[in-house]
């Protein structure tokens, strides 16, 4: 598919609506991303023609749905090049996948064990591990970032040691749209036989992720960052580690044999898949990586980068305006604040022009308290956005700044 974004804007409903009055401008890709029709449709078309509960009926319906969504679980794997399907685990989301990990952790550390974290972590990647840590008796630690937004790598360097037992780590930060260094992070880590999780629900929709070229752990990302629905995500891990796991969750489906003596538990990736799926989340999740694919994640990586280029140069114009997270290697995401104005005025504001944009600390209240600030406006860019929806986001912010100051 060649790139046209007025041609693929066609392909997604909701950007056809009015708010306010005013043309959709959705700038909140970072919180979730708009779905085309034909992820839509998918869903439709499950529930409509051979709805039926998976991997338990000998009944025609039920080995369609299975074969559809296990056919779904490969195409995860092959996207991002994981070396087995059943090394892919279906989740809610990334935040199910990071408390999976953390609670089979619980099982696995001593007191005194260390794992290491980064400063500019969504909370669902902090709390489960401070969690951990608090029935363990492990220690966290930190690694931190300077005023670029920009993770200061010879202090993780100084917190690896033997004692560190795990680490964790977003692709991209959702507050910032930096893109951390993982691969260096992973082998670095591994250096002391550190495991590594990898919070790549930011980066999916951006840039691509090759699991065994980076040698990853753990991979945690939601659909619905990437075209595909709410409540459903996946865990990726390696096999080794994921087998030493112990279930997060006991139930149907998870198990091999079940007396009243003892239960023995399935293989993977059932183990981790306790109760009925998100069958048809599952279903329109494949069907949209096949569409992502179909436009190419390299062609939707340039496009959004001359967004995000134009949209920075834009916003530097206005007097007072000042961008969070300035290094050098960004995804489409913008942060930013005007003197004496609080964001949320500023969302509230271009919200009745018909703007959509992310307003406070956006789960990342360690990063805000790094600034000093009390939250950001954040705008973030998909690749059905455009220049002159830019344009009128640049107008609607000048408009609000002249009301407001």
């Amino acid at each position: 598919m060649s790139f046209d974004v007025q041609k693929i804007r066609l392909d997604f409903p909701i950007l056809q609506r009015k708010v306010n009055g005013y043309p959709l401008v959705y700038f909140d890709n970072a919180a979730t991303s708009q779905k085309p029709q034909i992820v839509i449709d998918s869903i439709v078309d499950y529930y409509s023609n051979y709805n039926s509960n998976i991997h338990r009926g000998v009944h025609a319906l039920s080995q369609e749905a299975t074969d559809v969504y296990e056919l779904a679980r490969k195409k995860i794997q092959h996207h991002f090049n994981a070396k087995h399907s059943h090394e892919i685990i279906f989740t809610s989301g990334t935040t199910h996948g990071i408390n999976i990990v953390a609670s089979g952790y619980s099982k696995l550390l001593k007191k005194g064990d260390e794992i290491i974290v980064s400063a500019m972590e969504h909370h669902s990647n902090i709390v489960p591990w401070q969690m951990l840590c608090e029935e363990t008796g492990a220690v966290l630690k930190v690694i931190p970032m300077n005023e670029e937004g920009v993770l200061i790598m010879s202090e993780y360097d100084n917190l690896l040691s033997s004692k560190t037992k795990l680490v964790f780590v977003n692709h991209v930060s959702n507050a910032l749209g930096t893109i951390n260094p993982i691969k260096e992070i992973i082998e670095k880590a591994h250096q002391y036989d550190a495991k590594v999780l990898v919070d790549g629900a930011q980066a999916c929709s951006h840039i691509s992720s090759n699991f065994q070229d980076l040698d990853v752990d753990f991979y945690v990302a939601s659909a619905h960052k990437m075209c595909g629905p709410t409540g459903v995500g996946f865990l990726y891990g390696k096999s080794d580690l994921l087998n030493d796991l112990p279930p997060y969750q006991g139930g149907g489906e998870m198990i091999k044999e079940v007396t009243f003596k003892k239960t023995t538990y399935a293989d993977l990736p059932h183990k981790f898949e306790a109760g009925t799926p998100n069958i048809s989340g599952g279903i329109a999740f494949g069907v949209a990586l096949d569409y992502l694919n179909a436009i190419g994640i390299d062609a939707i990586n340039s496009f959004e980068n001359e967004l995000l280029d134009y949209a920075t140069q834009k916003l530097l114009e206005i007097e007072g305006l000042k961008i969070y997270g300035t290094g050098k290697n960004k995804t489409a995401v913008i942060s930013f604040n005007i003197d004496g104005i609080h964001p949320y005025d500023i969302g509230t504001i271009v919200d009745k022009l018909g703007i959509a944009v992310r307003t406070g600390h956006h789960c990342a209240q360690p990063i805000m308290e790094f600034f000093k600030i009390p939250g950001t406006v954040r705008a973030s860019f998909a690749f059905y956005n455009t220049k002159t929806e830019i344009d009128n986001f640049i107008e609607a912010i000048k408009k609000a700044k002249m009301m407001l100051s």
